[in-house]
């Protein structure tokens, strides 16, 4: 049986409105694979998808709106205010969205893959698949902004959000390496174009290391 492929898998993370998604499109189209567990976990909760049972057993047929898809608004209300209901959620969600991520880890062929986890600090299991962890870092003003100005939620409503999620100093601290987002978007090609050159080294790296040695060697 053939060996598994050797992965090298640099961990993205950051807080809400930090800009995750920009940073891995320009890393994306320098070749990386992308590998999302937000986008995962709309699939699991769109209508038909696989965590959409557990949720209606869980919380009630009003967990799910008109399309039979995950009703957000009502979920994000209910999740944010109670603690319990937060870890509900995440009880049915973290172990689907977990293994979802495995597969599509499995099914990439690019030089690495980033695996964009928002909650990483508070996510167990995946920092073992990691060899590194890059954070997209940003004031807490600016993340509040930005969030504002993009889903139209109220500055409060957008706190409580920030307020669950790990501290800007605790992401820091996790950082092997960390993109500055706290200014212009055309900053960050030049800071993602040099950790791409790093990874690419690091993931060749990894690959040699894992190669096996000839008897002759």
């Amino acid at each position: 049986m053939p060996a598994p492929p050797v992965r090298f898998v640099v961990g993205l993370t950051g807080g809400i409105g930090s800009g995750k998604s920009t940073v891995a499109s320009l890393f994306v189209a320098l070749g990386a694979a992308l590998v999302d567990t937000d986008a995962l976990a709309h699939a699991l909760t769109s209508p038909g998808g696989d965590a959409m049972p557990a949720l209606i057993e869980a919380f009630g047929m009003a967990a799910a709106g008109p399309d039979g898809a995950l009703d957000r608004a009502w979920m994000r209300e209910r999740a944010f205010s109670d603690p319990l209901e937060r870890a509900r959620l995440e009880a049915i969600l973290h172990p689907m969205i977990r293994a979802a991520a495995e597969r599509a880890l499995d099914r990439t062929a690019a030089p690495y893959v980033l695996l964009a986890v928002p909650l990483l600090s508070a996510s167990g299991g995946y920092r073992e698949r990691m060899d590194r962890i890059l954070v997209v870092d940003c004031s807490r003003e600016r993340q509040i902004a930005r969030v504002m100005r993009r889903s139209g939620l109220s500055r409060a409503q957008v706190m409580a959000i920030v307020a669950v999620q790990a501290t800007r100093e605790q992401r820091l601290a996790m950082a092997d390496d960390v993109i500055d987002n706290d200014g212009e978007e055309f900053a960050l090609a030049p800071q993602v174009e040099k950790l791409h050159q790093q990874y690419l080294r690091l993931a060749q790296s990894k690959r040699s290391a894992a190669r096996p040695r000839s008897p002759d060697a």
